[in-house]
C-alpha cells in the first residue's frame, strides 16, 4: 500500500484503508485466537469469538453503515472481474477477513455476507488474497487509474481475454507487428482486435466462452 498507484490513491483520498487485528480480541492473557479442532486432526482452527467480536467492534465504529463482510477462504466463490466491478461500486465500507492455520470455525460464516476464493489452491493465509482484492477493486474506483479507456479494454471486461498488444520495434528478430496495426485505419484495427480477443480466448481460456448445456 506504500508504492505505486495505490499509494497515490490513498494520499489523494480516492480510497481509504483501515486495518484491524482480531488478535486484539483474543482470549485470555495471551490473546489466543485459535484452538485444536473438535474430532481431532492436524493443525489449529481459528476461533469464532475474536473474529466475531472484531466485526462487531467495526460495526459499532461505523454505526449505521451497511458493511459488506467478506471472508477469504478456498471454499468461497471464485473471484472474478465481474465481482471486482460489483464491489468497486459499493458506497459503504467492505471488510475483508484474512484466515490462517487450518481455517475458520464454521460458525464464523454466520456473521459474514459472502465467501471469496482466489482459486482452487491453498495458501498459508488470506493476506496475499486480500491484497489482490484490494488492488483489483481499488483500481476501478474513479480517479485511481488515469486513463479510463484502459479499464474498458482489459481482459475479462467482456468475458474475453484482451487482444494481443504490440509496441516498437515493428520487426523484432523476424517477428513482425500485424500490418493492420501500422496503417492507422481505426475501423479495421477495431475489427482485428475483436478477432484477436476472441481467437486467443478460444485458444487459452475456452472455458470463458463455452456455454453450459441447457437443461
Amino acid at each position: 500500500m506504500a508504492c505505486g498507484l495505490l499509494q497515490k490513491a490513498i494520499e489523494d483520498k480516492k480510497i481509504r484503508l483501515e486495518f484491524f487485528n482480531f488478535r486484539d480480541f483474543g482470549i485470555g492473557k495471551h490473546k489466543k485466537v485459535d484452538d485444536t479442532p473438535y474430532g481431532g486432526g492436524a493443525g489449529m482452527v481459528l476461533r469464532a469469538e475474536p473474529i466475531v467480536e472484531c466485526l462487531e467492534h467495526i460495526q459499532r465504529k461505523y454505526q449505521d453503515a451497511n458493511l459488506r463482510k467478506i471472508i477469504l477462504t478456498p471454499k468461497g466463490e471464485r473471484f472474478s472481474q465481474k465481482k471486482a466491478v460489483s464491489l468497486s461500486r459499493l458506497e459503504d465500507p467492505v471488510i475483508l477477513i484474512c484466515g490462517r492455520y487450518e481455517g475458520f470455525d464454521e460458525r464464523i460464516y454466520e456473521y459474514v455476507d459472502e465467501q471469496i476464493s482466489l482459486g482452487d489452491f491453498v495458501m498459508q493465509g488470506g493476506e496475499v488474497a486480500v491484497m489482490a482484492l484490494i488492488e483489483s477493486i481499488s483500481r476501478l474506483k474513479a480517479g485511481v487509474i488515469g486513463n479510463k479507456e484502459s479499464l474498458d479494454q482489459e481482459s475479462f471486461q467482456d468475458s474475453l481475454l484482451e487482444y494481443a498488444q504490440y509496441t516498437r520495434p515493428d520487426d523484432f528478430r523476424g517477428s513482425k507487428v500485424p500490418e493492420v496495426l501500422l496503417k492507422g485505419n481505426h475501423q479495421q484495427i477495431k475489427k482485428w482486435r475483436e478477432e484477436s480477443s476472441l481467437s486467443r480466448t478460444k485458444l487459452i481460456r475456452p472455458d470463458l466462452i463455452e456455454k453450459p448445456e441447457k437443461e
